[in-house]
């Protein structure tokens, strides 16, 4: 086992050791493991629980954080890799959320037997819209998303937290996402936000072997449906559920409905 990498990540493992089957949950952009607090405890009766942070998020090592490196989700799926294998896993059930369902896959492309099941939570291969794909963004928007993230990272976290998140009537959860947001280091943030939304990865989709779960909100300002079911529909064999949730973290708004969707996969 490479303790490097436990450290790089901030790695946490729960559960039951390394004999039994092992799940990793990811999480997206702005975000840390804690977003996966209220799901992950239910799958240690039966796995071996990884959690852990991607670099420069969270409790994971800046100085591991590699500009040029990251500057796409190729480096980060690396990472994920690496993460894997040092911690001598295989075979494992992947549980990426939003931008990590993508980095997911990716990963699951560049590495035989590591990743045996994908499941994507919010899934987006692209985010921008081109000609019939409808990613939800036109370039106009995700360029004046980025310049405002650039020019005013705490004001641009107050105000799309709530635009992410989604349920209006719980305002504790767009609090949450905020602070979490804003805890991530800025010149980080924005580069990961520039990596996030400006990423094409459609063409890999078709690359994805391994069994797929593709779990999907209603009014998700972020992955719409018509971008959930284009990933399923370019990923053979997978399964599409739509979940009785809303927004764009069910982890955090719905993480009963989640927990019962992945446990039938898994």
């Amino acid at each position: 086992m490479d303790m490097d990498v436990r450290t790089r990540h901030n790695v946490r493992a729960t559960g039951r050791g390394l004999d039994a089957p092992a799940i990793v949950f990811a999480h997206g952009f702005g975000c840390d493991q804690n977003m996966w607090r209220f799901v992950a405890p239910a799958f240690e009766d039966r796995f071996h629980v990884v959690l852990f942070d991607h670099i420069g998020a969270g409790g994971s090592d800046l100085s591991a954080y590699d500009p040029e490196r990251h500057a796409s989700l190729g480096g980060y799926a690396d990472d994920v890799v690496r993460l894997i294998e040092g911690l001598g896993l295989r075979d494992v059930a992947f549980v990426g959320h939003s931008v990590s369902a993508m980095i997911g896959a990716l990963a699951a492309n560049r590495s035989e037997g590591l990743i045996g099941r994908l499941i994507m939570v919010g899934p987006s291969p692209c985010y921008i819209d081109d000609g019939d794909y409808r990613g939800g963004f036109a370039q106009s928007e995700i360029d004046e998303l980025l310049e405002v993230l650039d020019a005013n990272h705490m004001g641009w976290s107050a105000a799309m937290a709530p635009t992410i998140m989604g349920n209006a009537d719980r305002p504790e959860l767009s609090e949450e996402l905020t602070n979490s947001f804003c805890r991530t280091d800025p010149a980080i943030a924005k580069q990961f936000a520039r990596t996030t939304f400006t990423s094409d990865n459609r063409a890999d989709l078709e690359a994805v072997s391994v069994p797929t779960l593709v779990l999907q909100c209603r009014d998700d300002a972020i992955a719409n449906e018509e971008v959930g079911r284009f990933v399923h529909e370019h990923i053979a064999g997978s399964q599409f559920t739509m979940l009785d949730a809303s927004g764009h973290c069910p982890n955090l708004s719905a993480p009963e409905e989640t927990t019962k969707a992945i446990a039938a996969f898994v």
